[in-house]
């Protein structure tokens, strides 16, 4: 019997042991890892979480993991475009903390995550089926942090992975990585405290066969051959992982599922849209007289008069069909006009700019004001400044990923619906309008001092829109701080380069022939395949943002907008020199003032008073602000020079103040009357004391109704006794009445 059961037991063991031994192999077969070239690592792996989304991929650098899962809807929706959510989400948990707020828990989603999420979605969103129309999520969620990876490179590859390895429609893979500058040498996907010290910080995406698919950068003030090369080695280390993550799908990828394409109207009514409208929309493309309006205007005009006419050959058809094939001639008209006159349908060459004004010191209440104006691209800028107290204070995990706890300069970007002729509600920031902000943030960073002595918030409110409003807040920005008396290191300005290509049309990855329009439009944005900004000073660069529309671009082509960039850059600076060229020296009468006070040890008490009580009445009467920086030393914040002689005079005289005396419990001391009362008399025992009672109860061994009964007067002196403060009151307990008896 004994032997029988030892006989089971070893069966089973094998069987475990079998299944062990299958179940490793499977999961190294759902596992693949993509060495860089300086010996870095990623591993991407699946089949382990989440199984029941369409497809799941966990990304990880060192002891940084990121899991991501997409799911797409099985029925399409109606639009003429995809309908791709990008949701990333920073976890406490992930990095051993718990949230700061009321709840413990994670809230909305904060300007990183919101940052990154838009950063994934540029890297996706160019290489799905151009008539994908599914509802398709993509779920990055932090597992771990290590605060040494950052977690959004591992983010896009991995959610690239998960696309590849699920069913769903997409022309990827696509391999991202980050690269660094650190004494002339490029680092890849450099740990945090590398980017701390590199001079360049450049996110590339790309596809198979060198196509760049996105590309964001902020920099240094970087010569332009030195960003060049930086974007062909990340561009040649993206293919590392490219080549990982197709092995991966070869080995544990799904079958991609068919999808139906949208109704589609016939050749017939094809034919009737196209002959009414295509000579009528090259006559309007051609008019370089009409501006944004008055060419919008036109085009929908148009629109409805096709309608109305097809509509009563075909009354059955579906209004919205007709205007999507009627959006798709009209982008085809506008696209072959550049081509074939070889101008722009504002009259420009493919290089020239657009007129360009600009104004500085508008509102005197202001400590620095701008206006920019790009054709119809008019921007609004402020410059705030405060103390450091005021600094933007970052997420707990925020400062983890980043190494930044606050920001001292910042800038804050608005896009109200007027400024496009249009209604909508005001309400909290969106997406694109942090995104804007964002970059041309990173546009002027490099050009403000680090060591300034104030927070900088610099507000850009877009009036006009017709393009490349974000640029045109990196050039009134930059004016703004000037008239500020901001000692930037150099004037930054910014412009948008957009990309108009011709391809065969049954291989749309090879183009045929394509060109590069400067200083674009709103319509050359939206009908065009890329949206190229950059922005940088007469020396260098210091920020790229590159939304390409393709599945990929030749290295050529971006190099291409790079050297366009960069010329145009230059001539928008040689007109904002004639405006302001230089920061502000005479500061203005409500420039505010920093000083700096020194406060002996034994005297500090005197300066806070109890709770702190002096410092706010200081801040409440006069606006100065004062912060400790060391034992001995303090910084004072006024809003204008008054303020500070009024603030330092208040000051003087708290630390000149004699200091309060201790009494002694049980002490007796001379006490001054200075009131006479029915129920006793108002006493001091020293200088500038608040007034204490000295009931009628203490003031003699026999009982009295009034002080008046023992002729004390205002002024005379007596000796009293003191016994501390009542403890429910706070009042001085004083007696002259004990002080008798002892005499007795």
């Amino acid at each position: 019997m004994h032997s029988a059961r030892f006989v089971r037991k070893c069966t089973n063991f094998k069987i475990r042991h079998k299944f062990c031994k299958s179940y490793s192999d499977s999961a190294l077969a759902n596992e693949m890892e993509v060495a860089f070239s300086n010996g870095r690592k990623l591993a991407l792996s699946t089949g382990k979480l989440a199984k029941l989304a369409d497809g799941c991929a966990v990304g990880t650098i060192g002891d940084t993991s990121v899991m991501v899962t997409a799911v797409s809807k099985s029925k399409p929706t109606s639009g003429g475009f995809t309908p791709l959510i990008v949701d990333y989400r920073q976890k406490s948990a992930a990095a051993g903390r718990i949230p700061t707020n009321f709840l413990r828990r994670e809230l909305g989603p904060s300007e990183r995550e919101i940052l990154t999420s838009r950063l994934i979605d540029r890297s996706l969103r160019p290489l799905f089926p151009e008539n994908f129309c599914y509802e398709t999520q993509i779920v990055c969620n932090m597992l771990a942090v290590d605060s040494i990876n950052n977690p959004d490179i591992v983010s896009i590859n991995a959610a690239s992975a998960a696309l590849s390895l699920s069913d769903i429609p997409w022309n990827g893979p696509v391999g991202a990585v980050r690269v660094g500058c650190i004494d002339n040498e490029y680092i890849i996907n450099p740990t945090r405290r590398e980017l701390e010290c590199s001079l360049l910080n450049l996110v590339v995406s790309a596809t198979k066969q060198n196509l760049v698919v996105m590309i964001e950068a902020n920099a240094d003030n970087m010569l332009q051959p030195e960003f060049l090369k930086a974007i062909k080695t990340g561009v040649k280390e993206a293919q590392f992982v490219v080549n990982g993550i197709e092995k991966l799908q070869k080995s544990s990828g799904k079958t991609k599922r068919t999808f139906e394409k949208q109704q589609e109207l016939s050749e017939e009514v094809k034919v009737a849209i196209e002959s009414l409208s295509q000579m009528r929309l090259k006559d309007i493309f051609k008019n370089h007289s009409l501006d944004k309006l008055s060419r919008d205007n036109e085009i929908n005009y148009l629109r409805n008069d096709v309608a109305d006419k097809i509509r009563l050959d075909f009354p059955t058809l579906d209004y919205n069909l007709v205007v999507d094939c009627f959006g798709k001639i009209t982008r085809r008209v506008f696209r072959d006009s550049i081509f074939e006159d070889e101008r722009r349908c504002d009259g420009r060459d493919f290089d020239d700019l657009r007129n360009i004004s600009c104004e500085v010191d508008l509102y005197k209440p202001l400590h620095g004001s701008a206006v920019f104006q790009r054709g119809q691209t008019q921007v609004f800028c402020t410059v705030t400044l405060d103390s450091h107290e005021s600094a933007l204070k970052l997420d707990p995990l925020s400062i983890l990923t980043s190494g930044l706890k606050e920001k001292n300069f910042f800038l804050h970007y608005e896009f109200p619906p007027f400024a496009t002729k249009e209604t909508g509600k005001i309400g909290p920031l969106g997406r694109r309008e942090m995104g804007h902000g964002a970059l041309a943030e990173k546009g002027l960073y490099p050009t403000v001092p680090h060591d300034f002595p104030f927070t900088i918030r610099l507000t850009s409110e877009v009036l006009e829109s017709n393009g490349s409003s974000s640029m045109a807040s990196v050039c009134g920005g930059s004016l703004a701080l000037m008239d500020a008396g901001v000692p930037v290191t150099a004037p930054a300005a910014g412009v948008a380069i957009g990309l108009v290509t011709r391809c065969n049309e049954n291989d749309t990855k090879h183009i045929d022939d394509y060109k590069l329009l400067t200083d674009i439009l709103g319509i050359e944005d939206y009908m065009g395949d890329m949206d190229f900004k950059l922005a940088g000073t007469k020396k260098g660069i210091t920020a790229l943002q590159a939304d390409i529309k393709l599945p990929g671009l030749p290295l050529k082509i971006i190099m291409e907008a790079v050297v366009k960039a960069t010329e145009a850059k230059s001539k928008i600076l040689d007109i904002m020199q004639h405006c302001m060229s230089k920061p502000r020296i005479v500061k203005k009468e409500n420039w505010p003032v920093v000083d700096k006070l020194e406060v002996e040890p034994h005297k500090r008490s005197r300066l806070f008073g109890i709770g702190g009580i002096n410092l706010k009445k200081i801040l409440y009467k006069t606006g100065a602000h004062i912060s400790p920086i060391d034992d001995s030393s303090f910084s004072i914040f006024a809003p204008n020079q008054q303020a500070m002689d009024e603030a330092q005079e208040t000051i003087t005289q708290l630390l000149n103040t004699e200091r309060i005396p201790e009494l002694e419990f049980g002490g007796i001391y001379t006490a001054t009357v200075v009131e006479v009362r029915d129920i006793g008399v108002m006493v001091t025992l020293y200088p500038d004391m608040p007034p204490a009672l000295l009931h009628n109860s203490q003031l003699d061994q026999k009982k009295i109704m009034h002080p008046s009964a023992l002729g004390v007067e205002v002024g005379q002196q007596m000796q009293v006794k003191y016994f501390g403060r009542d403890p429910v009151s706070g009042l001085m307990r004083l007696s002259r009445k004990v002080l008798q008896a002892s005499a007795r």
